[in-house]
């Protein structure tokens, strides 16, 4: 069975190549650390952690409920997004059930088909972007689940609400349809929200968020879906035992309360992203519009010797062998040496 590919470090790539001060633009880690009250409450709680935190995060749900104005009875909470996308094949796939998503996308769906045995249907994105009339069109009545990166990882495009929609009215009410807004807080135009615009009129809609990206709270591993209290109730079934753990949910917390402070960077970070974008545009390499909070290269077969060639200039970015490179927004001064090393590494054609 195949596993989930983290992406490699700096460290790692020192080692293997003798190199310093590599830069890691692998894993779509925010830059910074996060904001200062975070931090605080993360510290002035440590001297807990000799005790669980609770199962369920209840504070937290309750939080996150009157943040998204839903009921709390809506909102589950797990080991980041991708914990609570687990969570939703055991409870909801069996052996030879289909699961469909458009591909290439996160690379930990194929590993939760495998680990539940279902069969993968896969839709070929068209220029880099979801084909959703496609995608409706494989759904069978053996499909439990649509799984949709919006914005899609690793091509950073998006689909508004309404393209959603159209999809979601033409999937059976059997049907979940899964909506990983992992990298919502990047989004610069309006796509709409499926929480407040698709799940009154479609409670086979779930709404998958996560502090781990824009919030800096990656080492945590907070996720939170947004449900119909019966698909909160599957899922809470087999939430692992404090899978939340007690810093955690201290410091998803503290991130409600400090949302301001963290727009202030998440703004820098998307101003960066919109000038990486322009320069490699500049330079004449084709790159989709992004509404993460990385870039993508559809480098094609290039991409298997593009890859390495950055890595021993001290850039790790995210290689999809013979399709392209997923490149993290850093810092101006990261992003900078990443468009140098490029330059050195290959021309566009």
């Amino acid at each position: 069975m195949a596993s989930y590919r983290p992406g490699k470090s700096a460290a790692q790539a020192e080692d293997e190549h003798g190199i310093a001060d590599a830069v890691k633009l692998a894993s779509n880690e925010n830059p910074y650390p996060p904001v200062p009250s975070i931090v605080e409450a993360v510290a002035a709680a440590a001297g807990d952690v000799n005790r669980y935190g609770d199962h369920r995060a209840v504070e937290l749900r309750c939080a996150l409920a009157a943040w998204l104005g839903v009921d709390a009875e809506r909102v589950a909470t797990g080991c980041g997004s991708v914990g609570l996308l687990q969570q939703l094949f055991l409870a909801y796939v069996d052996p030879g059930d289909e699961v469909v998503y458009p591909w290439p996308s996160f690379e930990a769906y194929p590993v939760d088909v495998a680990i539940t045995a279902a069969v993968e249907v896969t839709v070929p994105l068209v220029d880099d972007a979801f084909d959703l009339d496609a995608v409706a069109e494989v759904v069978t009545g053996r499909t439990k689940l649509v799984v949709l990166a919006n914005p899609n990882n690793p091509t950073g495009t998006a689909v508004h609400v309404d393209q959603i929609r159209t999809l979601v009215e033409r999937v059976p009410d059997d049907v979940l349809v899964v909506v990983d807004e992992a990298y919502r807080e990047f989004t610069t135009v309006d796509l709409g929200d499926p929480v407040t615009d698709l799940q009154p009129d479609h409670p086979n809609v779930v709404v998958l968020r996560t502090f781990s990206k824009a919030y800096g709270l990656a080492a945590l591993r907070t996720g939170y879906a947004v449900a119909d209290p019966s698909v909160v109730a599957e899922v809470d079934k087999v939430l692992i035992p404090f899978a939340v753990n007690h810093l955690a949910q201290v410091a998803s917390l503290a991130a409600i309360d400090a949302r301001d402070e963290a727009q202030v960077v998440i703004d820098r970070l998307t101003g960066e992203r919109d000038r990486l974008v322009g320069a490699l545009r500049a330079d004449g390499w084709t790159v989709p519009d992004t509404q993460a909070n990385f870039v993508w290269l559809p480098l094609g077969s290039r991409a298997d010797a593009v890859q390495p060639g950055l890595e021993r200039r001290g850039i790790v970015v995210r290689p999809f062998p013979g399709v392209g490179i997923r490149v993290t927004v850093g810092t101006p001064d990261q992003n900078d040496r990443f468009l140098a090393a490029l330059a050195e590494v290959a021309e566009p054609t």
